[in-house]
């Protein structure tokens, strides 16, 4: 990414859903798994290449993981104008937490941009 990153206010993220999946593969140390559903909509007047995600999980006893690469479920998207792209992925973690974020794209004129993910909690059901 070369030049400045400014936050594009054409683009914007929803998060559709939040899902316990206690059925998913997970680790010993992190036992509780979430399915996310994701839109990422273009509301501006140019196409949208998603280039890169930042997450930030913040687990309720302090524990911080920072996951970060490059497009988003292995695919850089082209959001055309008023086009969304939808995905899901999932979180694993030891507890419930907050989720944030940003999703990094590139528009047709080649200015480089983020669209904020809006923080979502990843909530134990009772019978957890």
């Amino acid at each position: 990414m070369e030049g400045e990153i400014r936050e594009f206010e054409g683009l914007r993220v929803r998060v559709d859903d939040v899902v316990y999946m206690p059925g998913l593969d997970s680790p010993d140390e992190k036992p509780f798994p979430f399915v996310y559903f994701i839109s990422i909509h273009n509301d501006s007047p140019v196409p949208v290449t998603i280039r890169g995600r930042k997450w930030v999980v913040r687990e309720d006893e302090g524990e911080v993981t920072v996951v970060e690469g490059d497009g988003v479920v292995g695919q850089a998207p082209v959001i055309e104008p008023g086009g969304t792209f939808s995905y899901n992925s999932y979180h694993v973690v030891a507890g419930a937490a907050s989720v944030m974020g940003a999703f990094f794209g590139e528009t047709a004129t080649g200015d480089w941009v983020f669209a904020r993910i809006p923080e979502f909690r990843l909530e134990l059901p009772d019978w957890a």
